[in-house]
C-alpha cells in the first residue's frame, strides 16, 4: 500500500467535537473535503445521502433543539446539563449532519447498501479533512431520532439523520485509541 494512504488511514483518529476549534477548513478546503464524499461506492448512482452544513447563524436553533430533546427525556435536568446540551451545537468550526436517503424506485438496492454508501462517504470526508491536517469526530445521541431534529432540518419521510460530523483544528487530544488486532475481526470460513 502507498505509504501516504497507509498513514492517512491508520493515522486518523476520532477527536471529540469539544476538542476541535478554529481555524476550520477554508472554503476551498471545505469544498475538497465535501467532494471526497462523491467517491463513495454508489450502486445505481443514486446518491442515497446528503450532508447539511450547520452555519454559525443556525447553531443557536440547533442548540435549542438539543436542549428541548434533553427536557423531553429528563424533566429534572440541571441547569448545567441544559447548558451543556445547548453548547453541543457550538462545537467545532465545521459542523455537518449526515443524512441517509432511502427513497428510490429501484427496489434492487437495499436500505443497508445505501447506508454503507453513506458510511463510505463519511469516511472519505474524515480522511480528506485529516489530509488537510484537521481533526474530526462523529457524534450522535438520542436527539438525532427526535421529531424535533426532523422538523428543524425539514427531513422527508424517506430520510434518516445518522450522525453529526465535526471538523476543525485539534485543540487538545487524548492518546490514540488502541486498534483491534486482525484476529479480533477477521475470520476464515
Amino acid at each position: 500500500m502507498d505509504q501516504f494512504a497507509e498513514q492517512l488511514i491508520h493515522g486518523r483518529t476520532h477527536i471529540s467535537p469539544k476538542r476541535l476549534g478554529d481555524p476550520g477548513p477554508s472554503p476551498a478546503q471545505k469544498e475538497t473535503i465535501l467532494l471526497a464524499a462523491n467517491a463513495a461506492p454508489d450502486h445505481g448512482r443514486m446518491v442515497p445521502w446528503r450532508f447539511i452544513e450547520i452555519q454559525e447563524s443556525s447553531r443557536p436553533a440547533l442548540g435549542e433543539v438539543f436542549h428541548q430533546c434533553l427536557l423531553d427525556r429528563d424533566q429534572g435536568a440541571t441547569e448545567i446539563q441544559q447548558q451543556e446540551a445547548r453548547d453541543k451545537a457550538s462545537r467545532g468550526p465545521l459542523l455537518l449532519l449526515a443524512i441517509a436517503n432511502y427513497r428510490d424506485a429501484n427496489d434492487d438496492i437495499s436500505k443497508q447498501e445505501k447506508l454503507v454508501s453513506l458510511g463510505c462517504a463519511i469516511q472519505n470526508i474524515l480522511l480528506s479533512a485529516y489530509a488537510f491536517g484537521f481533526g474530526s469526530g462523529l457524534s450522535s445521541g438520542r436527539a438525532l431520532q427526535s421529531d424535533r431534529i426532523r422538523t428543524l432540518f425539514q427531513l422527508t419521510k424517506d430520510e434518516e439523520p445518522i450522525c453529526f460530523i465535526t471538523i476543525g483544528t485539534v485543540l487538545k487530544n487524548k492518546p490514540g485509541r488502541i486498534r483491534p488486532s486482525l484476529s479480533e475481526y477477521h475470520f476464515i470460513f
